[in-house]
């Protein structure tokens, strides 16, 4: 397919695609699927072998915020039966993340719903930010706070955060019909503060709103051009009581279109299997291996994940590696030695999910704006279903962890 051939090459040279070329991707047919995904998986390897960065997500308030993005369980008005609790303290914040260490997570991402950080909101992370790097020198700590006002991304920089995450989401001309409470180019200028107080930026795109073909790519483009570290990729899930609890738009084909459109766009960057990928990607996670290089361990910020277990037996069987907290995550071209290797000064890694993509579907900076959710439990499977059925099933509310007295998934 000489679509995908050209593909390829641009990708190893780190060469923008052509709209038309990333749209043709997304047009693919269920025949030349396979094709997508090795070529795609070429430029993977290129850039980041058969290694696959852990993530682990920490939500330090739960629910209550102001927002009303559509996608969000925590947004105001949500009507979904979510955990709600105020702010962790930094020992329970810690407590949390070691809990996504010990599972092999390099990476902890601390998210906070709310439209933004007080100031007095910084000092706690910034209290917990040190007193994880003081249990576990080596941890990247991404900040996921909403959008930030001006010194906000420094102090959290002077306190140790390596990243900060907050997603665009959808297109710029579509972004009025999923929130209307703060705007595109609010985001755009949060990633931007980030980059320029030396944090490493996050920021990525939440798919199955509805959108059209043309609004993934306009949104990856403009991506592509703010130039973040990582790119979080969730997938909607549609929590009842949310205003697209009725959104179900994905099949695992699709999803594995859209990550492979990602990586031709973004072939250099880490991209990060983000919240619903157990809900829409389901049995084909293994496949999407070959297209993203970060994933997230266990549970999101409001729904439940797959196990940790299980993600680590996924990556072992798939014929993939988890990346060990010495080894370096972005090539060297990308930011003076790269994520993880904490040299040099340099900031590492990516901006979280949503990272910190995600947490949840919408990843960080957008409170789960679909994020992933859980599994059916064995006691009661689910019964066969086609591809393109709603799986309400899957969606499981998280109720252990951050903010309560049990286990976490990790």
């Amino acid at each position: 397919m000489d679509l995908l051939n050209t593909l390829v090459d641009k990708g190893l040279r780190r060469e923008t695609p052509t709209r038309a070329e990333a749209l043709a991707v997304l047009a693919t047919t269920d025949d030349e699927l396979l094709d997508v995904v090795a070529a795609a998986g070429k430029v993977r390897r290129h850039w980041f072998g058969r290694r696959v960065k852990l993530n682990y997500l920490v939500n330090l308030k739960s629910g209550l915020c102001p927002e009303d993005c559509s996608y969000c369980s925590q947004r105001l008005g949500s009507k979904a039966d979510i955990l709600k609790y105020t702010w962790l303290k930094p020992d329970e914040a810690s407590r949390a993340a070691a809990a996504g260490l010990a599972g092999g997570a390099k990476r902890v991402c601390l998210v906070a719903s709310g439209r933004g950080p007080t100031d007095r909101d910084v000092d706690r992370v910034s209290d917990t930010i040190k007193a994880i790097k003081e249990q576990n020198e080596d941890v990247e700590v991404c900040a996921c706070l909403g959008l930030l006002s001006d010194g906000q991304a420094e102090r959290l920089r002077e306190a140790g955060a390596d990243a900060y995450n907050h997603n665009l989401n959808t297109s710029e001309s579509t972004y009025g019909e999923i929130t209307t409470t703060h705007t595109y180019a609010d985001r755009v200028d949060t990633v931007r503060k980030a980059h320029e107080a030396g944090l490493s930026a996050c920021s990525g795109l939440i798919a199955g709103m509805g959108e059209t073909d043309e609004d993934l790519v306009d949104v990856v483009f403009s991506l592509r051009e703010l130039d973040p570290d990582s790119v979080p990729v969730n997938f909607l899930i549609p929590f009842e009581g949310t205003p697209l609890a009725k959104e179900w738009n994905l099949t695992p084909q699709r999803c594995l279109r859209i990550l492979a459109m990602v990586r031709f766009v973004c072939p250099d960057v880490e991209v990060r299997i983000a919240g619903g990928r157990e809900v829409h990607l389901r049995t084909m996670q293994p496949l999407a291996l070959h297209l993203a290089n970060s994933v997230f361990l266990g549970d999101y910020l409001t729904s439940e994940g797959q196990a940790g277990k299980a993600d680590l037996e996924m990556i072992a069987d798939a014929g993939f590696e988890v990346e060990g907290a010495g080894e370096v995550t972005l090539p060297e071209h990308r930011a003076g030695g790269g994520c993880g290797s904490h040299a040099g000064g340099g900031a590492c890694g990516s901006h979280g999910d949503t990272g910190c993509g995600s947490r949840e579907g919408g990843g960080c900076g957008s409170h789960e704006g679909g994020g992933a959710c859980g599994t059916v439990p064995a006691s009661a499977p689910a019964p066969a279903a086609s591809a393109d059925e709603p799986r309400p099933d899957l969606v499981a509310v998280r109720r252990r962890g951050a903010g309560t007295d049990l286990a976490p998934n990790a």
